[in-house]
């Protein structure tokens, strides 16, 4: 997989910057420039969903808990003392997402202490990195999580729900955080840039709906889940010059919830779907297995092949959930992909 142009400024940008590995700072001319140094943006304030927190002065030891809120600072140079052991798509078993490893590798830098989240936050584990800031603006924090943490250091949580917080506001919240704001605000306009040029190459993605399937059972199939417009998965079609399908807008609409399920017998709501992907298996057998059953197979995209599962054990299927390294490292494969499946539509 190719990575795109925009972290490749970034990695030479990281030499300015100059953090790589020891989770120490220093001011530069672009931090000034920007309004992101020390002086311009210290004591800060961030409101969040689980209350208010001070940062007083520029962290220098920077911690992350929970999913990729390791990858804002990392993208722009900054190697935190600590970050979460990626627990999925991690398929070499070394807490590493591939896009974080490559990342590591360009900053010349050694892998952070890894907390083991496995049976939730490891608190013992982040005060021992004594770091200054907690970077968790993309995560699934209790507010127990939230208070016990803030006995350590001062905890930017996500700005209104759990697990719901878009890539930009990823970027923006941690960057911010950690005095980077005027770069985080370039990271996101170079992924964006990165995006439209590779969605350029696939016009016929353009307008078709879609909606991103659940997991699902292939032992029992007689619900269909499917993910909402609240899930970030969900609203990255949008950036893919995709748009969501009308019945997953509308079923979206009376509910919070990340996932939605319906019986296979009221599967005719999906007959407005142009695309579907999801998560399967690399050997196809799922797809395989719904394309002959007999209810399943009479949706429109399933019978036509306009389907797109994910292998959901590998790190492609991990990135389909948009974070600041992984969109431009998944991205190409992606929309080929669901490229691909758009061509079946008549």
């Amino acid at each position: 997989m190719k990575r795109p142009h925009s972290l490749r400024i970034l990695a030479a940008a990281a030499l300015v910057v100059g953090l790589a590995g020891c989770g120490s700072s220093s001011e530069t001319k672009d931090e000034k420039d920007t309004g992101s140094g020390p002086s311009a943006a210290f004591p800060m304030t961030i409101e969040h969903a689980l209350g208010t927190t001070t940062i007083k002065a520029k962290p220098e030891r920077i911690a992350t808990v929970n999913w990729a809120n390791h990858e804002a600072p990392l993208a722009l140079g900054v190697v935190p003392v600590g970050m979460a052991a990626a627990n999925f798509g991690d398929d070499d078993g070394d807490g590493l997402l591939p896009w974080v490893e490559e990342r590591l590798t360009e900053l010349k830098a050694e892998t952070p202490v890894l907390f083991d989240e496995t049976d939730g936050i490891d608190f013992e584990g982040v005060a021992d990195t004594k770091p200054d800031v907690i970077l968790a603006a993309y995560s699934g924090l209790t507010q127990q999580d939230y208070d016990t943490l803030s006995q350590i250091a001062p905890v930017v949580a996500y700005p209104e729900a759990a697990w719901a917080t878009p890539w930009r506001e990823i970027i923006r919240l941690n960057s911010k955080a950690i005095g980077l704001a005027g770069e985080g605000e370039k990271l996101i306009t170079d992924i964006e840039g990165d995006i439209t040029e590779v969605v350029a190459k696939y016009p016929q993605l353009k307008d078709k709906s879609v909606m991103f399937m659940t997991h699902l059972d292939p032992n029992d199939v007689s619900q269909v889940g499917f993910y909402t417009t609240h899930d970030t998965r969900t609203l990255f079609f949008e950036d893919l010059g995709l748009k969501i399908a009308d019945s997953i807008t509308a079923a979206s609409k009376d509910t919070d919830k990340f996932g939605l399920t319906v019986s296979s017998e009221q599967i005719d709501m999906f007959d407005d779907v142009d695309i579907i992907t999801g998560y399967g298996d690399e050997k196809g057998e799922l797809l395989a297995k719904i394309s002959k059953d007999p209810l399943l197979s009479k949706i429109p995209a399933i019978e036509r092949g306009s389907v797109y599962l994910l292998p959901d054990t590998k790190p492609l299927g991990t990135a389909a959930n948009p974070t600041p390294l992984s969109i431009t490292w998944v991205l190409e494969d992606y929309v080929k992909a669901l490229a691909e499946a758009a061509d079946k539509v008549k």
